[in-house]
């Protein structure tokens, strides 16, 4: 009993002694105290090497790699020597490009990126050009080399096996020019004004002949062109008869033939003045406006070569018109291939002028062309189809009417012709009341581009009492058709071009393609409005636009690229300079 007792004191004190030495432990526990790694920004630093801090896929060295393989002559060509030291203009356009695959595209912007951005500083050698000196190089010395530029790096992306010029997806953007939304001048407008001062004029040339009592030959109406020089002479005419005057009052003594004479003087120095300071200004005034619309509408008063257009980008949501250039651009596994910037804001007036361009440049031809229904017309068809029936190259255009064709409803409609039935042999329709359209006569008709085109007319031969003329057509006579042959048979080669399985899978890209490259442009990288002005400094500027959005996607190229070789891929976004999250 006394073993047990022992054992049941010694099991109590097995019990209660953890408990109580863990609630002493639990007193003495020790805090933690947090720990930082050192910092200390104003202790000096060094980086001995700057280039070890740039990524191997980053868009900086791809920058620095084209650049350089680029021959020094090619970028040398602007300066003529002598005068300041310049800065090297292979640092000048890395720093340049660079901005602009930035999103920076102001020169003091690029200038402060050369200051506090790694890549940049590393790109510039820490060299520290300012903004005057950017802005200059950009909009004065680009322009010689812009094009040949371009060109060069299109070819090493031939031969580096990034794009192969064979399908040639093209499509425009509008991007608005950096000119006031309200300087606008209309070309109808100026038209009116001009003929309405003709007119008054004319009625002053009337009132001063009264005046002086010239000769009808001397103050004969002439040609509207012909009228700054008939002012001037008129000019002449009234200076003398003025002085006259005055050499008449002087002589004069008697008060009220000074007075008369002084009327006389005040009634020929009154259109004396209007002319000069009023009708001669405003003529010379709008031969300039006509001589820069050219055979545009409108243009701006900030930008004379910006053309008002209407673009998604309105700034009141309302439809309205901003002054802008219309940028034509090729593009291929999403690079650019090609660009050109027109005034015209419509498509189809802009393609051969586009390929002429193409052709003239160093580049070769692509062998499809592949465009949205707003490129095809007779004269874009007939151009790719080339002289003597030699093709160009081949096309997947759709004409304008090609999807509203495919629909039932038209293909019920009785009013179209191209419905009817057709007797080659005798050269008729067939009306959908089973009357004769029969051929009448040929004529030719002048396109608004100068364009010769040759129709048939067809007439039918009694339209009188057909129940089917109301919906037929709206003429008071027989109905009429006007047949384009050329045009018809241009529409069925493209037609059966689209509809080919191989050929309408390529099309199909051509969204992929092209407006993908816009949505990078005008969404990611937000470039939406020029900074320059003129049509040659846009041009060059959309250029750098183009030669940056081409490097980024190497660089895109590159990581991908660089991950699949370690088996890894990116996940989430990240800065440039940050560490990457990867996964197996």
């Amino acid at each position: 009993m006394r073993n047990q007792l022992t054992t049941t004191e010694h099991y109590n004190m097995q019990l209660t002694f953890p408990l109580e030495h863990i609630e002493v432990k639990m007193e003495v526990k020790r805090k933690l105290i947090p720990a930082f790694k050192a910092y200390d920004n104003k202790q000096m630093h060094m980086i001995l090497d700057l280039e070890s801090l740039i990524p191997s896929h980053h868009v900086a060295r791809i920058i620095d790699e084209m650049i350089e393989s680029i021959p020094d002559e090619q970028l040398l060509a602007p300066y003529t020597g002598g005068g300041r030291i310049s800065y090297h203009p292979n640092m000048m356009l890395k720093v340049i490009l660079y901005g602009y695959s930035q999103k920076v595209y102001s020169c003091r912007g690029v200038e402060k990126l050369v200051q506090e951005n790694l890549p940049a500083m590393w790109l510039a050698a820490m060299q520290q050009p300012d903004f005057r000196t950017l802005n200059d190089f950009r909009g004065v010395r680009m322009k010689s080399f812009m094009d040949e530029l371009f060109e060069t790096m299109i070819q090493k992306l031939i031969s580096d096996n990034f794009i192969t010029m064979e399908n040639y997806f093209l499509d425009d953007t509008k991007i608005e020019a950096n000119a006031n939304k309200y300087s606008f001048v209309w070309k109808k407008s100026t038209l009116r004004f001009e003929e309405k001062l003709k007119e008054n004029v004319q009625a002053t040339l009337a009132h001063i002949h009264t005046l002086t009592q010239q000769e009808a030959s001397e103050m004969a109406a002439t040609e509207p062109d012909e009228l700054p020089v008939q002012l001037e002479e008129t000019v002449v005419i009234l200076e003398e008869q003025v002085e006259c005057l005055t050499e008449q009052i002087a002589q004069t003594h008697d008060r009220q033939a000074r007075k008369a004479l002084r009327n006389k003087r005040s009634a020929l120095k009154q259109p004396l003045k209007q002319i000069r300071q009023d009708f001669l200004p405003r003529l010379t005034k709008y031969e300039q406006q006509r001589a820069c619309f050219g055979d545009r509408n409108s243009y701006s008063k900030t930008d004379p070569d910006a053309t008002f257009m209407r673009m998604k980008e309105d700034h009141m949501k309302n439809g309205q018109l901003k002054p802008g250039y219309n940028v034509q651009i090729a593009t291929e596994n999403q690079f650019i291939l090609f660009y050109s910037l027109h005034q015209r804001p419509t498509d189809t007036r802009c393609f051969i002028p586009h390929m002429e361009q193409l052709a003239a440049s160093s580049l070769p031809m692509p062998k499809t062309v592949i465009a949205d229904a707003g490129y095809g017309s007779e004269e874009n068809y007939l151009y790719a189809l080339g002289e003597e029936k030699e093709k160009r190259f081949d096309v997947l255009i759709p004409y304008g009417s090609y999807m509203h064709e495919q629909t039932r409803r038209y293909k019920k409609n009785r009013k179209h012709a191209s419905n009817w039935t057709y007797e080659e042999l005798d050269d008729r329709f067939i009306c959908p009341n089973g009357r004769y359209v029969m051929f009448k006569k040929y004529q030719t008709k002048k396109a608004r581009s100068g364009l010769e085109q040759s129709f048939k007319i067809y007439e039918c031969e009694d339209c009188s009492e057909c129940p089917l003329k109301p919906a037929c057509t709206k003429a008071k006579g027989n109905r009429q058709v006007h047949w384009n042959t050329v045009w018809e048979e241009l529409k069925a080669k493209a037609k059966t071009a689209l509809e080919d399985d191989e050929k309408s899978a390529i099309y199909a890209r051509r969204k992929v393609e092209v407006e993908s490259v816009f949505s990078h442009i005008k969404g990611n990288r937000s470039f939406r409005r020029f900074s320059l002005r003129g049509l040659e400094n846009v041009h060059t500027e959309f250029g750098i636009v183009a030669l940056a959005h081409n490097l980024l996607k190497v660089a895109g190229i590159r990581l991908a690229t660089f991950l699949q070789k370690l088996g890894l891929k990116k996940v989430g976004r990240r800065n440039m300079f940050s560490r990457p999250t990867f996964l197996l």
